[in-house]
């Protein structure tokens, strides 16, 4: 057979110590190398990558694109990173090296410098890092977001010029340069006020605030609040200086909007909380189509006024226009407008037309497929069908991250889908890291990765996540019940009571906040107490729709109330066949009543269905009374959850 040439990007990895491991024990050693390749093989395919073969404790892999062989390395270690962080877990390390260049063909192997070149950068990685030639460094450097460190120049064996070597910062490891000890600088964006002669173009004014905060999020060293905090202090007579008490910043950002015609008049400063200082002001005067401009340039200025050092890929990240369509990007503002509609249902729906509106006037909208994407994931088993949603966000999902790999909310949206829908939770938290590593300041990210936390059961972790959530999203109304929601799991009743009765204190027109702190009163044997809440929150439970009735009727059983529960159960089943109603809530809701055979009905028209909402609640104190039937485990074990599990509650007298 002829050989054929190519140019391709060589990787080569190795298992570190697994020489030694084998020698003293080769049975354990084999078996973290099986379990080695069943994580690493499927992340080749994952990349376009090609195996050309095991060398062993290793592989010899072939890409089209050096960009594709190094997201893949980044996405072996931080696979990795998440399964050594598992307690009782022997570590996994590799290290793998990357080159670019000519290779030949023969058969079903390559030859040539390349791969001998690959071969000899692969042993300078350090135990779990990545090292790649300088070749691979030209193609790279402003593509992904990891700071690349130059290396002292190698002479490697058989290879007659010294090498360049950059070793790749992995998100998990402090980058050599960074100050010790230092804390990012916290910064608001409040909403730009719309001045436009149309009243209608208050959407502009909101999405442009959110992208802002998003251009700035792109810092690493600024931490930015998220919309829903700042939304507060829109028409606000607060004074610079209580806001920036209240949200805990050292500056903010703020100013207005004025959109007339193709003609665009943004005036902004940028002002320091504690002296009332401008930082800088600008007024910036501009065609429509000239927005991405205008958001670059108030990044790298108010980077320059905190004296914050944009690196190559921020810099890069900041300037990149999110689409070359003005109408598709003003598409995906109504978008984001109707994403905080007081009605979030109602709003989600809408803005699911303004997104698809965007992705059809330019289909390359990276950020349009994401947004999109992360509203089925948000209406899955509450409006939309499960399996239906699902099947569309892992369409969007796999289109953005084609279109940039390095989008912080497509990770987060495949950190869900692979929790929620594969429930491979391996790849659920790497996915989460990696949207948190590319933006630090999402709090959404934050959240997500917390309620995964708290559904795998790794509760402390989840508390540790959901505490960053709320110091980015310091007046996020659910802050504290989902607080609140954790503690009860883990069976820490009086942190619970505390989350609770604060969310109550905040919000007492939610009829949620009565709910939530009732159920725990009711845990806890102060039925009386849990009652009153649960009657406070019975006339107005119908705002939260179907959720709502659900986690009431919960309630009442917990309170000793069966036929008022009963009441609302007829109201869902009802509801249930003209519109879709998440199934397990209804099995919830059986399971307190104690009615096991309807309670599993229920659950398997939800698991036939391709929800699977047991993954998301099934450490829940409604599930307890049928905890311990071998159905129940069954259904655990298709969820890949442990099905031994017994939760702490405690003393817990129930009614």
């Amino acid at each position: 057979m002829a050989a054929t040439r190519r140019l391709a990007a060589i990787m080569f990895t190795d298992i570190v110590g697994f020489t030694a491991s084998a020698q003293t024990n080769e049975a354990d050693a084999l078996k973290l190398l099986r379990e080695q390749e069943r994580l690493v093989r499927p992340l080749f395919k994952t990349h376009k990558g090609r195996e050309i073969k095991s060398t062993g404790d290793g592989f010899l892999v072939e890409f089209d694109s050096a960009l594709r062989a190094v997201q893949c390395a980044i996405d072996i270690h931080q696979h990795l990173h998440e399964r050594n962080s598992q307690p009782g877990c022997t570590p996994i390390q590799l290290r793998i090296g990357v080159h670019l260049g000519d290779v030949e063909e023969r058969g079903n192997d390559i030859f040539g410098d390349a791969v001998n070149i690959a071969s000899r950068i692969q042993p300078l990685a350090a135990p779990g890092g990545v090292c790649i030639s300088g070749e691979v460094f030209s193609q790279v450097r402003n593509k992904i977001p990891n700071r690349l460190e130059k290396l002292e120049p190698k002479s490697l064996k058989n290879v007659r010029l010294p090498i360049d070597v950059y070793r790749v910062t992995l998100p998990w490891e402090a980058p050599e340069s960074s100050p010790k000890g230092a804390s990012p600088i916290r910064l608001a964006v409040l909403p730009l006020a719309n001045i436009s002669p149309d009243p209608k173009d208050e959407y502009f004014a909101d999405g442009l605030t959110e992208e802002l905060i998003s251009a700035l999020s792109k810092i690493h060293e600024l931490r930015v609040i998220a919309r829903t905090s700042v939304n507060v202090y829109k028409s606000t007579p607060k004074s610079v200086a209580q806001i920036g008490t209240e949200l805990g910043v050292a500056s903010v950002l703020e100013g207005s909007v004025r959109k007339a015609g193709n003609r665009l008049r943004i005036t902004l400063q940028l002002i320091d909380t504690g002296t009332q200082e401008h930082l800088w002001a600008n007024v910036y005067d501009r065609e429509l189509d000239d927005v991405f401009a205008v958001q670059t340039e108030v990044a790298e200025r108010t980077a320059g006024a905190l004296r914050l050092e944009l690196v190559g890929p921020e810099r890069e990240s900041i300037r990149k226009e999110p689409t070359t369509s003005f109408a598709a990007y003003d598409l995906y503002l109504k978008g984001i407008h109707a994403l905080h509609r007081t009605n979030v249902y109602e709003g989600h729906l809408e803005s699911i037309k303004f997104f698809e509106e965007a992705i059809r006037n330019d289909p390359g909208f990276s950020q349009a497929y994401a947004q999109l994407a992360n509203v089925y994931i948000a209406l899955a088993g509450d409006t939309l069908p499960c399996g239906e949603s699902y099947s569309r966000a892992r369409e969007l999902v796999a289109k953005a991250l084609e279109l940039d790999p390095n989008l912080s909310e497509a990770h987060t949206a495949r950190g869900n889908l692979a929790y929620q829908s594969d429930h491979d939770y391996s790849v659920a938290g790497t996915e989460f890291k990696r949207a948190i590593s590319l933006n630090p300041s999402s709090a959404i990210a934050h959240r997500e990765y917390a309620m995964f936390l708290t559904g795998v059961d790794r509760f402390d972790d989840a508390v540790r996540e959901l505490r960053t959530t709320i110091e980015l999203d310091p007046l996020w109304e659910h802050a504290r019940s989902n607080l609140s929601r954790i503690s009860c799991a883990s069976g820490d009743y009086a942190s619970a009571i505390a989350s609770a009765e604060e969310e109550r204190d905040r919000q007492p027109e939610d009829p949620w906040s009565h709910i939530c702190l009732g159920g725990i009163y009711a845990a806890v044997g102060r039925t009386a107490d849990a009652r009153r809440e649960a009657e406070l929150s019975a006339g107005s439970v119908s705002k939260r729709g179907e959720w709502g009735k659900w986690n009431l009727a919960v309630l009442w059983t917990q309170v000793g109330k069966p036929e008022e529960a009963r009441r609302l159960l007829r109201q869902l089943v009802q509801t249930s066949r003209t519109k879709y109603v998440n199934r397990m809530w209804i099995a919830a809701v059986y399971a307190a009543l104690g009615e096991k055979e309807k309670a599993f009905e229920w659950l398997e028209r939800d698991d036939g269905e391709g929800a699977n909402s047991l993954v998301l609640w099934h450490n829940g104190i409604f599930f307890d009374p049928i905890r311990g039937d071998p159905r129940f485990r069954s259904m655990l074990k298709r969820l890949n959850l442990p099905t031994d599990t017994k939760y702490d509650r405690g003393a817990v007298a129930r009614p």
